[in-house]
């Protein structure tokens, strides 16, 4: 039976696990050569090729599906944060609140992107902040099903 310090154990590692896949991703390395080159250059850089048009990215990965790892990139965005839509409730009690839920994946994810944004460790994308926010949503109605499920065959949430 897993306990609440338990769940919280593993949203902590998952929340790890996407940092290190989404932002970490390089060699150390190449992280070092990153962060060498940091210069006020490199903000704006990261501003021009920046994604602030919504379907932009998203559209384009349509147009050249059979050019780009274009399947891999839609669905990696949002599966990454099923996770966190089913885990959060767990977490937090306020955290069953859709909402609050949606809020709490919503600010995760732009930190994520603003970091990348004045970072140089990846390039900053609206339409990542909506896929990403989609796979917490879609994390979220796993977690009502599961919910529905423990309910009707006599498994509470309290356990949890």
């Amino acid at each position: 039976m897993f306990r609440r310090k338990h769940v919280r154990l593993i949203f902590f590692l998952y929340l790890l696990i996407v940092l290190k896949v989404i932002i970490f991703k390089y060699p150390l390395w190449q992280l070092r050569e990153i962060a060498a080159g940091w210069e006020k250059d490199v903000i704006l850089e990261g501003l021009d090729t920046a994604n602030f048009t919504l379907f932009k990215t998203i559209r384009m990965y349509i147009d050249y599906s059979d050019r780009l790892n274009s399947f891999e990139n839609l669905v990696g965005n949002v599966v990454v944060f099923i996770p966190f839509g089913f885990l959060l409730p767990y977490v937090i009690d306020w955290g069953r609140n859709f909402l609050v839920m949606l809020f709490h994946a919503f600010t995760f994810v732009v930190g994520i992107e603003v970091f990348q944004l004045f970072s140089a460790f990846g390039a900053f994308d609206v339409d990542d902040i909506l896929l990403n926010c989609f796979g917490a949503v879609i994390g979220y109605l796993f977690y009502l099903g599961f919910e529905s499920y423990r309910k009707r065959f006599g498994r509470s949430q309290s356990q949890i």
